[in-house]
């Protein structure tokens, strides 16, 4: 439903552009922004011949700050968030029992924690928007996905970096001489992660593996200077 809505506010505001007032003077600038971002992730993870599924999402305020530069209807800029995020709002658990035979053929069992988390850091987006007042917008994004897992098995899966793609809309204006504000919401859609552990369970001839996708909904309020 939101990317539907982004879209649809992506053809109106293209017909706004011949109605709407000019933003601004040409020139570079400077500022900082705070969105209200809704990070979902899907996914599986195949052990042996199984394969799980789930979720995770999470809602948070996440803070960045920005530098562009303008020529009339068009502006380029990069924007870098100095943060980290939480992709799931708490730690998935789950505690696994294995049986396994002893040399007396008397049965054990042995029980693990399994504890996962990630998080995203270094999200660093290059971008183009069109427009005066009223503007679309498009990048380019990579970020670095830090896997968080404590394993009962002691494996791992570690880091990785994914690009990305982002598309939105906005409004921008004027506020006094030299400052700007900006009104915009974005979508960005993530290359898929995939992910092998470091080392397979006992029993498991196969090392485990992670696939999933990211996507990530923002609305963002940003406060610039141009100079």
């Amino acid at each position: 439903m939101i990317k539907k809505l982004l879209i649809g506010l992506s053809v109106s505001i293209a017909l706004l552009f011949g109605t709407v007032s000019t933003f601004a003077a040409d020139g570079f600038g400077v500022g900082v922004a705070l969105s209200g971002a809704k990070i979902e992730a899907s996914g599986t993870e195949t052990e042996g011949g199984e394969t799980n599924s789930g979720e995770a999402d999470n809602f948070l305020p996440i803070g960045s700050v920005f530098a562009e530069y303008t020529k009339g209807l068009f502006t380029i800029g990069i924007d870098y968030i100095p943060f980290d995020a939480d992709i799931s709002d708490a730690t998935k658990t789950r505690t696994d029992t294995e049986l396994s035979v002893t040399g007396t053929d008397a049965h054990t069992s042995t029980s693990r924690t399994q504890k996962a988390q990630a998080e995203i850091t270094d999200h660093t987006t290059a971008y183009i928007e069109i427009g005066s007042t009223a503007y679309v917008k498009a990048g380019l994004v990579q970020v670095t996905v830090n896997t968080q897992e404590s394993l009962g098995t002691g494996s791992a899966y570690g880091n990785i970096d994914l690009d990305g793609t982002l598309l939105g809309v906005g409004l921008k204006g004027d506020w006094g001489d030299n400052l700007f504000y900006k009104l915009e919401g974005t979508y960005t859609d993530y290359d898929t992660l995939n992910l092998t552990s470091t080392q397979a369970r006992t029993g498991v001839s196969t090392n485990n593996k992670i696939k999933a996708d990211l996507d990530v909904t923002q609305i963002k309020l940003g406060l610039g200077m141009r100079f």
